[in-house]
């Protein structure tokens, strides 16, 4: 009997090795356990949280031009371990960075960027405890999400500094946050082993679901267009697994647990919305699985691919934005990863004979434009990405820099209200730095 072949125009994606002259050496990764991606990619940079011998530092590497790690200018200005780190989505030249020092942090890095960055362009100021988790919204100029160990999610204008919107109802640390598709509600991963979707404007929980019941952490990932939701994480046998949730009825998961493999790494998440591409990157070990997603009935069907596999472990991994992808070589997608102290770009290409653009593959990708003010996303308005063809290469859109207004300059007095808030607010850091003293006096006697 023949065998079934299934029909796909990515069916032969691959990915090789990359060669020497296209590496950076000299990677400097932090020593932190905490469970992020630590780089994050645009087509200008790469930031990857560095080690430093105190507080938290993030190097920043021009994407354009590989060479020999010397001296790496360096994002600078956190008192702790820098936990996670996202670049804007429609400016280039802006990073949040959220850390262990309870603060989040907006930086401008300049043109032509040497030596360090010590002076942020925004404080966000507002979670009690450690804050591990970043997501700009992808539709709306200078909104942010925030998710800290004080179990809170928060949302913030960036440009003001103001905290605009403050979830609750978890049980435990945030683990990941991913936004959906048109911006307008967010997907958590808890330590309490539960997948949540908030309306961030009402404070309204639309579902949860009991997900992965292993001890390790999970993350959960919107899938582009589709009202669908991937999880990833470890069973109660400790392997490596994952869910497909309907983010409007999560009841029960559409497909899942899958179990993958019984390795002990943290898998981390990439889904290219526009291929319905989702790869599978092992922290620990060198192999990334890439699958494709059919949504053509009531549940998706996942098919796997291939996988890139390597003797070497990754790391940490980044994954660049469609629009720094290379359509003369039909680049679909190119992820960045961390292996010892070398930079590696993994390239994964459809393979074609024609030397054309390829309009099947390439279909108009997210722009470098906001659909929405921050103003209008705040007033309740939706909208869809603005997109832009990539025949001929992305053009940059001509925009203007983003103005700050530092909450620390209002001239506003507080109110006798707003002090003892403020008061009780610094009395509950206080007793929280004092119970971590206690901790650590502890483990040294």
């Amino acid at each position: 009997m023949a065998k079934f072949v299934r029909t796909s125009k990515y069916r032969h994606v691959f990915a090789a090795p990359p060669r020497k002259e296209a590496v950076w050496d000299g990677v400097k990764l932090t020593k932190n356990a905490w469970d992020a991606n630590f780089v994050s990619v645009n087509p200008s940079y790469v930031a990857i949280a560095w080690l430093v011998g105190g507080g938290g530092a993030v190097g920043i590497i021009d994407v354009n031009n590989v060479c020999k790690l010397d001296k790496v200018p360096l994002v600078t200005g956190h008192k702790g371990a820098v936990l996670d780190l996202e670049f804007n989505p429609f400016h280039d030249n802006l990073l949040a960075t959220v850390s262990e020092d309870c603060y989040a942090k907006i930086w401008q890095i300049p043109n032509d960027f040497q030596g360090t960055l010590e002076q942020e362009a925004q404080l966000l100021k507002g979670h009690q405890r450690k804050v591990g988790n970043v997501a700009w919204n992808p539709i709306a100029d200078n909104i942010i999400a925030t998710g800290g160990t004080d179990y809170a999610v928060k949302v913030w204008d960036v440009s003001t500094g103001q905290e605009k919107y403050n979830l609750t109802g978890h049980g435990g640390i945030i683990q990941s946050l991913s936004w959906s598709y048109d911006g307008s509600t967010l997907t958590t991963f808890c330590k309490d082993k539960k997948v949540r979707v908030f309306d961030p404007r009402t404070g309204a929980i639309g579902g949860e679901a009991v997900a992965h019941q292993g001890v390790k952490g999970g993350r959960a990932l919107w899938l582009g267009k589709h009202d669908k939701i991937l999880s990833v994480g470890m069973g109660a046998t400790s392997e490596r697994q994952y869910f497909i949730f309907d983010a409007k009825n999560m009841a029960q998961p559409l497909i899942g647990p899958v179990n993958i493999d019984n390795s002990a790494g943290i898998l981390m998440p990439f889904y290219d919305e526009d291929s319905d591409l989702l790869f599978l990157a092992g922290k620990g070990d060198g192999n990334i699985r890439y699958f494709e997603l059919e949504f053509a009935g009531e549940k998706p069907e996942v098919f796997f691919v291939s996988q890139y596999g390597s003797n070497s472990s990754t790391a940490a991994c980044g994954f660049m934005p469609k629009r720094g992808c290379d359509v003369n070589t039909n680049e679909i997608v190119r992820l960045f990863r961390v292996v010892e102290t070398r930079l590696e770009p993994l390239s994964f290409k459809v393979p074609r004979k024609s030397e054309l653009f390829q309009e099947d593959i390439f279909p108009d990708c997210r722009s470098d434009e906001p659909a929405l003010t921050a103003e209008q996303w705040l007033a309740g308005e939706n909208s869809k990405p603005k997109t832009k063809s990539l025949q001929g290469g992305f053009v940059k859109s001509e925009k203007t820099a983003v103005a700050f207004t530092k909450a620390d300059d209002a001239t506003d007095d507080l109110s006798e209200h707003d002090l003892k808030k403020e008061n009780a607010e610094l009395k509950k850091r206080v007793a929280y730095l004092e119970a971590e003293i206690a901790k650590l006096n502890a483990k040294l006697t």
